[in-house]
């Protein structure tokens, strides 16, 4: 059996859980594209997967966008390299990648009011602009 991929310290998934398809690439290879399957295609259940705790869940799927299918399928193709071993690390690596930023809990903003020094600063620029914008319509006296 497989060793589980480590996420976080306590979430990690089983490497059954991923599914990997190989297909034709586009992109540089030349006459050899068109004959190896070297780009994959990483599939992950993220809606029925047992090891993702549900709030990462609901993170991960807002972080993946368009790369999660409407069952819930998170779907990564990687083509960038030529040879199959590579892209399937890559492929690997960016799944990982999306799975750890999806365990980390943003933290919530609390809502500050601007300080009065700060209020003064802005306003003191503000005439200062104004002041030189004011002098731009003078018009120069040629007598």
């Amino acid at each position: 059996m497989a060793e589980p991929i480590k996420i976080t310290r306590s979430v990690s998934i089983d490497p059954g859980e991923i599914e990997e398809n190989f297909v034709r690439a586009s992109g540089p290879g030349g006459q050899n594209v068109n004959k190896v399957s070297s780009a994959v295609q990483l599939r992950f259940d993220l809606a029925n997967s047992p090891s993702i705790p549900e709030p990462m869940k609901r993170r991960v799927a807002s972080l993946a966008g368009k790369r999660l299918t409407k069952d819930g399928v998170l779907v990564i193709t990687a083509n960038t390299h030529r040879d199959q071993p590579m892209n399937r690390a890559d492929a690997l690596e960016r799944l990982v990648g999306l799975l750890v930023a999806g365990a980390y809990v943003p933290k919530a903003r609390i809502a500050t009011r601007p300080t009065l020094a700060s209020k003064q600063r802005r306003l003191q620029g503000k005439s200062i602009r104004s002041g030189v914008k004011q002098l731009r319509k003078i018009k120069p006296d040629i007598d």
